[in-house]
């Protein structure tokens, strides 16, 4: 049984639980790396990029690294939530504000004004002439940043759930499928004059790959690993999918696969906390994440009616579409909101207000998926950790003390509520799709009719 989650200080903590030297060498060194990172955007390493690059995300992952390892060593591998309300850093104080302001900063300038990271672009040169063959660009800075953390902050989920098989499998397929399908391959696609892909991504997430363009390029290229991606993009939209959510919900995809929840998972783990569980906040959620599903869905369909037209029907608005999804979207939603708020709002900004994948996810988890969360409310004790650290937002105690099984379209099933609870009562399944919503509720009815039936006889 896994121990209470309580939130005690840092400063009330027993000496093992605090920072050892050893880390906060590490916090320094990754302090360094990031000052480097900093003052090198200005051009003052322009003439040592190798020197840059590898002094600034070098000392920034080893820095990060040597706080991590220790965590390997503390007498118990619980959730590992001890004094995260109480730190500055996750609970809104200054250090989240200037870390929020740090990561907004950088998508604004990594999305819209490019040029201003020309020196920390140019730093990474190297590496991506040994592995594409040529200069880098801004976005491949930003596919080694984002592999860097993922990959950093796994090994801190190793540590944090060292004990916990599922945790540990899903955070190696996440590490997996960000480090290999959204970086190795796509660059060794581009290494062998290929088209770029990302097999990991696909409609209406990356939308673009079933827009008439990107589409009827694929399959109508003479190269067979293009005409491959256009089936592949195909399948797995209309068929993968809904066979993969039917058997293991929507977690197969938004826990296990997805690139934003990597980094969700991983770097923004420490804030999973901070998700608004308000009805307010639910109903803005439905909202959204709604109306972007609808908004993609609509600019798909008008896109495909135009092209079968001969461009008749939109005409010159046919890629002011596809611009203003891409602007409003894919950039300031799911880049500067979506990450950038990580720090105040929550490790799942994007994923609960904004992901139409989710959306589409949700929906079929919701009305046919086998999988379910159970409950055993009567061995629940009102902690409320289930609800604290749901990273979605969802009242999980609410489900618990009523004994009701937990079947929401925007569960992830990242099982942190059952691994934060005291008593066992949680429980991720995937089983038959009969009873999924009120299964105690059905159980006490039919006893309560027997007990009934038996007083009257």
């Amino acid at each position: 049984m896994p121990p209470i989650s309580i939130d005690i200080p840092r400063e009330l903590l027993p000496a093992a639980r605090r920072d050892t030297p050893l880390q906060k060498i590490g916090l320094a060194l990754f302090a360094l790396g990031c000052l480097i990172f900093v003052v090198g955007a200005t051009g003052a390493f322009s003439t040592v990029p190798l020197l840059y690059s590898m002094s600034s995300l070098g000392l920034g992952a080893i820095g990060a690294l040597i706080y991590i390892l220790p965590l390997f060593q503390r007498d118990t591998a619980d959730i590992g939530h001890n004094g995260i309300m109480t730190a500055d850093a996750t609970n809104r104080g200054i250090a989240a504000w200037v870390a929020s302001v740090a990561f907004t900063g950088f998508y604004i300038l990594l999305y819209f004004f490019p040029e201003t990271l020309h020196h920390v672009v140019h730093a990474v040169d190297p590496v991506s002439l040994v592995l594409r063959g040529k200069a880098a660009d801004h976005w491949f800075l930003y596919s080694v940043l984002y592999t860097v953390a993922v990959l950093v902050m796994g090994v801190r989920m190793f540590a944090k759930h060292r004990d916990n098989k599922y945790h540990l499998i899903r955070t190696t397929s996440l590490m997996f499928f960000q480090l290999v399908f959204a970086f190795v391959i796509p660059i060794t696609l581009r290494l062998l004059n290929k088209p770029e892909f990302y097999f990991h991504y696909f409609w209406p997430l990356k939308p673009d790959y079933l827009f008439p363009s990107t589409l009827s390029g694929f399959l109508g290229s003479d190269i067979a690993v293009a005409q491959f991606m256009g089936f592949w993009t195909i399948a797995i939209a209309f068929v993968g999918v809904p066979v993969l959510t039917y058997f293991f919900g929507k977690r197969w995809y938004c826990s296990w696969v997805c690139g934003c929840g990597a980094l969700a998972e991983t770097l923004g783990d420490p804030y999973r906390h901070l998700s608004d569980k308000s009805r307010t906040a639910w109903r803005v959620e439905v909202g959204l994440v709604y109306s972007v599903l609808a908004f993609i869905v609509l600019t798909t369909a008008l896109l495909w009616i135009d092209a079968y037209t001969d461009n008749s029907l939109l005409g010159s608005w046919s890629h002011g579409f596809r611009t203003t999804y891409g602007f409003l979207i894919g950039s300031v939603f799911s880049g500067v909101i979506g990450v950038g708020f990580y720090p105040l709002m929550g490790s799942r900004v994007w994923c609960r207000f904004g992901c139409p994948q989710a959306a589409i996810l949700g929906i079929l988890q919701k009305t046919w998926s086998r999988f379910r969360i159970t409950t055993n409310g009567g061995q629940c004790i009102s902690c409320g950790n289930c609800s604290t650290y749901c990273e979605m937002g969802i009242d999980v105690r609410a489900y618990a003390q009523q004994g009701e099984n937990i079947v929401r379209a925007s569960c992830v099933g990242c099982g942190v509520c059952a691994s934060v609870c005291p008593r066992g009562v949680l429980k991720l399944e995937n089983a038959s799709p009969d009873n999924r919503y009120n299964k105690a509720k059905e159980r006490i009815m039919f006893y309560g009719t027997r007990l009934f039936r038996s007083s009257t006889d």
